[in-house]
Order: C-alpha cells, then structure tokens, then sequence
C-alpha cells in the first residue's frame, strides 16, 4: 500500500470505529448500562474527531481525490458523493449535540436526539465506506484535487 492510499484508508477506519462504537453503546444503554454508554460514546466521539482530523488535513494539504471510473458513472458519483457530504455534516451537529445532551445529564432530550443521531450516523459510515470503496478499491486512479473541484466535477 502507496501513500495513495494510507491516509484514506486509516481516515475510513476511524469512521468505521466510531461507528461499531456506537452501535455498541446503544446496546448498552437499551440493558441500562449508562456509565459503560457514557465512556462508549464519547470513543465514538473520540475515533469521528480523529477522522475529522485526518480527513481535513488531507483535504488541506493534499487535495482529494477526483472520481476514477467510468465517465458515465461520474454523475451518479457525484450525486451520491454531495448526499454523503450533507449526510456527514447534519451527522457531525447532531453529534455534536447528541453528546453534548448527554453530557450535560439532559437525558429526555439525548435520548430523543441519539436515536436519530445514530440512524444517521450509522448512513454516514456507510456511505463513506461506499466513497472509499468507489475511489479507492473499484475504480482507482483519480487524480487528487481541491474538494470543489472533485464534488462540482469541474
């Protein structure tokens, strides 16, 4: 495995982390667990910051990578590239104020909130696993670009 590749995939890792985390912290609390909930989560957290981190440093210095495969694949890329990045972004508030209800012992509003957080979550994971796959494993060879120019196709 090239430097192509490092970065992206342990970014994808760490998504995929965050997400078993959470699935396992919603078993947790369903069997009444909060305090091993409580340190779960916030690994959840931990591990999506540490994609974050990776993700934006890479797109910073480096670029991204531009859509490899078949030109008439590459719209439906697109479309499905812009419906993971919105999905990440309301993925990333809701996060942000799923925990933040939880740590701030707002339970009846966490509660409420983390259901859809984690449905959402769960899509985002999935989908950018999709991303990864596309780019990286199925159709390979894009050039890395800045971001605009790989979601706008321009």
């Amino acid at each position: 495995m090239d430097w192509y590749f490092i970065f992206p995939t342990v970014s994808t890792t760490f998504i995929v982390i965050s997400a078993v985390l959470v699935a396992i912290g919603w078993g947790l609390i369903i069997k009444g667990k909060r305090a091993a909930h409580k340190k779960v989560m916030i690994w959840a957290a931990v591990a999506a910051v540490i994609f974050f981190i990776i993700y934006s440093s890479r797109t910073i210095f480096i670029g991204n990578t531009s859509w490899g495969g078949p030109d008439e694949l590459k719209p439906y890329y697109q479309v499905f590239l812009i419906f993971h990045i919105v999905l990440a972004t309301v993925a990333a508030v809701f996060g942000i104020t799923t925990l933040t209800l939880g740590l701030k012992e707002k339970y009846s509003k966490h509660r409420k909130w983390g259901r859809v957080t984690s449905i959402i979550w769960f899509f985002t994971a999935i989908t950018g696993v999709a991303v990864y796959t596309l780019l990286y494993l199925l159709y390979p060879g894009g050039h890395t670009q800045p971001v605009w120019k790989v979601i706008f196709g321009m």
